[in-house]
């Protein structure tokens, strides 16, 4: 639970974490920017606990897996900053269909072809989106419109962040490969 505790006791007894995502938007203040754009429900007790889980985890090599809002978790911990609103943007990402439906594809790319295909059908329920990494972090999958849909480390032993949701399509290679890193 996002309550006040210590973090470094919980990665103390953590083999790997996984950041899910969930429906709130990370407020732009913790990546030095003003609310310019939509901004849906926060969370800021969950983000602040989340922020600091990523930020550790990668600081020490602990595995870490980001999902949809983890991603941008990790991406914001790292340094990195987000778009606040993709729309505002003129572009159409969000899709209207089934989240357990594919919406569009993604082309992916080293590191992160060290645990998935060079191409996915993904599903999309996000407003905001990685603009930049930060400092360990890499894009390394896109969709047609530019999104960034992929982070990685290629130095970290697994640090791997997906802006769609694979469970609901039945993609469970990237929790395999968190187990993997995890065991090892």
């Amino acid at each position: 639970p996002a309550t006040e505790i210590r973090v470094e006791r919980l990665l103390a007894i953590a083999d790997g974490l996984l950041l899910t995502g969930g429906h709130f938007d990370i407020h732009p203040s913790h990546y030095g920017q003003d609310v310019v754009a939509r901004m849906d429900r926060v969370e800021e007790t969950r983000t602040k606990l989340e922020l600091e889980l990523a930020r550790l985890a990668l600081e020490h090599d602990l595995p870490v897996l980001g999902i949809c809002g983890g991603m941008q978790v990790m991406a914001v911990a790292d340094g990195g900053r987000l778009i606040q609103d993709i729309p505002t943007g003129n572009i159409a990402h969000e899709q209207s269909n089934d989240p357990a439906e594919a919406s569009h594809s993604v082309r992916i790319e080293n590191p992160a072809t060290r645990w998935l295909p060079n191409k996915l059908e993904v599903n999309s329920t996000h407003h905001q989106a990685v603009q930049d990494c930060g400092t360990r972090l890499i894009p390394c999958g896109w969709s047609a419109d530019g999104v960034i849909e992929v982070i990685a480390s290629s130095t970290h032993p697994f640090a791997l962040g997906l802006q769609w949701h694979p469970v609901l399509l039945g993609q469970l290679e990237p929790y395999h490969a968190l187990i993997a890193a995890s065991s090892a």
